[in-house]
């Protein structure tokens, strides 16, 4: 096989759940070029797929265009760079969009010269994230459904095990030189063990009030005396993150702040979360980051879309969650409802959940020892 084509849209979080299809890809045709159509981000805070995947062996090179382009002449012009290019076969593994959809991909890839494909969701089952058992922490009365990585994997099944249980198979493959810079930047945390924050979330209906992350932010700085805080994000979340360490600085005995929004690059964010012994933040790209590195996550999600399906992988994951009458609603900005859903989530309950997702991954309360930290 000399060249495979894969079709995969989004920014971080969309390209880190597909990591074990990536890595099935590459295992199935180790000897082929594999080049990525995707978009390009659409705002700061949406890292490209490149900046994800640059370095792990498993795509080499990229085709971007603009995420929502409509334009016949842009469109023309993937379609004769494609074509172009003469891949032998086509992988899927773009988001279920609708039967309607999944087949006119697929007929634009058979105009662009592309006769095998792999993966097009031309069936409900493709398209649909399966009915799965929640996790115990799970709130009673929740429809949860399969992660979007299982789902992915199960549309490019023909391909073989994409060895979903292998945690390894869910790491972006951080390397030693971002480890080094991850640890140049985290030089005035000293020695303080560190909780990682991101006030990430690409879209108004997934964020919690800023009030309420400041609120919890020196709870936990009282709880946890010693303890440093560690922001991570885009250049546009400096201040505001700023806002939430101005709380955990006023508590008395809390540990250094260091804010690295805009700062650090993608990867190099992944081996500072790989340190942190817990991360704290939305439904965001940063969380899926933080889990695929092994990091444990406290999430607070709203319900806009399938319950699960969009949650980090791992057991060291686990998410406050409100399942409401509009849930599902994919909007990207709630007005009417007025984001009922995650606004509704208390600082009492993400503190409580915060206690006992610590206890169970070994984080004691008080302890402000250097041995704490997650030193890689």
């Amino acid at each position: 096989m000399g060249r495979v084509l894969l079709y995969r849209l989004g920014s971080l979080g969309d390209h880190l759940v597909a990591l074990p299809c990536y890595r099935l890809v590459a295992r199935t045709f180790p000897d082929a070029e594999r080049c990525l159509v995707t978009t390009a981000p659409v705002n700061e805070k949406a890292a490209a797929a490149e900046a994800v995947l640059r370095g792990t062996g498993l795509i080499d090179r990229f085709m971007t265009h603009d995420s929502g382009e409509r334009n016949v002449w842009v469109l023309l012009r993937l379609a004769w760079e494609i074509r172009r290019w003469r891949p032998e076969v086509l992988v899927y593994l773009a988001g279920a969009r609708g039967l309607s959809i999944a087949r006119r991909d697929k007929i634009f890839f058979r105009l662009c010269g592309v006769r095998r494909q792999i993966g097009v969701p031309l069936t409900e089952e493709m398209q649909a994230n399966r009915r799965v058992e929640a996790p115990a922490w799970v709130r009673v009365g929740t429809p949860w459904v399969e992660e979007e990585g299982r789902r992915l994997a199960r549309c490019i099944g023909a391909l073989g095990d994409a060895r979903l249980e292998d945690e390894a198979s869910w790491s972006p493959g951080v390397v030693e030189a971002e480890r080094a810079e991850a640890r140049r930047l985290l030089e005035p945390m000293g020695d303080a063990p560190f909780f990682a924050f991101s006030l990430g979330a690409k879209v108004q209906a997934n964020r919690w009030e800023l009030e309420q992350w400041q609120e919890l932010m020196a709870k936990i700085a009282v709880e946890w005396p010693g303890y440093g805080l560690v922001m991570v994000g885009s250049g546009d979340e400096r201040e505001a993150s700023e806002a939430v360490a101005a709380a955990w600085r006023g508590v008395r005995g809390a540990g250094p702040v260091v804010n690295l929004c805009g700062v650090s690059e993608l990867r190099v964010s992944a081996a500072v979360l790989e340190r942190a012994v817990m991360f704290l933040g939305h439904d965001s790209g940063p969380a899926h980051l933080a889990a695929s590195v092994g990091t444990p996550v406290l999430g607070v999600f709203g319900a806009r879309v399938q319950a699960g399906a969009w949650v980090p992988h791992g057991k060291h994951v686990r998410v406050v969650l409100h399942w409401v009458d509009c849930g599902g609603c994919v909007l990207d900005t709630c007005i009417v409802e007025r984001k009922k859903c995650i606004l509704s989530i208390g600082v009492d309950e993400v503190m409580a959940a915060m206690r006992e997702h610590a206890a169970r991954m070994g984080i004691a309360a008080g302890k402000s020892d250097a041995a704490a930290m997650r030193v890689l």
